[in-house]
């Protein structure tokens, strides 16, 4: 093979190589912008789930619950002296047998 042959298929390798420098640059730069785009998403779905967690903690407060128990269905707390005795006559009637419908 001549020199001006090597010469030729040099140039030609050369060129191949960079233009596929320029496509592998082309790839990273697309995949690095759809990366950024991603990321931006992400933070934003971030920062709707950690309003979205305190949102439930505040609907979820014992207090809240109580509220809404009150205002909307109309259910009054119980009163604890009531309640024990309850569970205690409840007992009894089970001890001596007795079938009830109390489901304490």
């Amino acid at each position: 093979m001549s020199l001006r042959g090597i010469l030729t298929v040099l140039v030609i390798a050369n060129v191949a190589t960079a233009l596929a420098i320029v496509h592998a640059r082309h790839l990273h730069r697309t995949a690095f912008m759809e990366l950024s785009r991603l990321e931006k998403a992400r933070d934003a779905l971030n920062i709707d789930f950690g309003r979205l967690q305190l949102e439930q903690a505040t609907w979820a407060e014992a207090n809240r619950i109580d509220q809404v128990a009150r205002v909307r269905l109309g259910i009054l707390a119980r009163d604890h002296a009531v309640a024990v005795a309850a569970r205690s006559a409840c007992a009894r009637w089970r001890w001596w047998g007795a079938r009830s419908t109390c489901r304490c």
